[in-house]
C-alpha cells in the first residue's frame, strides 16, 4: 500500500469514529427564553438548574427566579441528595449557563438524561438570552 492510500484509510477510520461517538451522545431538546418565561408566568412546574461556572455565578447578583445552582461536574453526585433526589423523573427540568454555545447546559442535561430524567431541556442562549427577554430574576443566594 502506498502512503496516499494509508492516509486515506486513516482519515476514513477517524471520520467514522467521530460519527460513531456523536451518535452515542444523547441529543438534548432546547427551550427558548420566551417559552420558559411563559411557563413561569403560568406557574407550570419546572425545575430550573443554573450551571454557570463558579466564577460567573459568584460575579452575578441575580439568577432566574426559582433556579438552583450546581456545578456541572458535581451534578451527578448531587442527584443523591434533596431536592434532586426527590424529584420525579417526569418533572420538566431546564438547565442554563452563560457559555457561548450552551456547553455546560448541554452537558448537565445529558447527565440528567443519563440518570433517567425524561423531560430535560436546555435554555437556548442561556443567561444572556434570559436577560434579553427580561425574564423574571431573583437575587442570588450568597454563599
Amino acid at each position: 500500500m502506498n502512503m496516499r492510500k494509508i492516509w486515506l484509510l486513516v482519515f476514513v477510520v477517524i471520520g467514522f469514529s467521530a460519527l460513531s461517538i456523536r451518535a452515542q451522545t444523547p441529543a438534548v431538546d432546547m427551550i427558548t427564553a420566551d417559552e420558559l418565561k411563559a411557563k413561569l408566568a403560568g406557574n407550570q412546574p419546572v425545575m430550573i438548574i443554573d450551571v454557570r461556572s463558579s466564577e460567573a455565578y459568584a460575579a452575578a447578583t441575580h439568577t432566574i427566579k426559582g433556579s438552583i445552582h450546581y456545578k456541572t461536574r458535581k451534578l451527578k453526585y448531587r442527584l443523591a441528595y434533596p431536592p434532586l433526589k426527590d424529584l420525579p423523573k417526569d418533572r420538566e427540568i431546564v438547565t442554563y449557563c452563560s457559555c457561548p454555545k450552551d456547553e455546560a447546559s448541554i452537558a448537565a442535561a445529558q447527565i440528567l438524561q443519563a440518570s433517567g430524567f425524561k423531560r430535560v431541556r436546555v435554555l437556548q442562549g442561556g443567561w444572556q438570552e434570559w436577560m434579553r427577554v427580561n425574564g423574571p430574576v431573583e437575587p442570588r443566594v450568597k454563599t
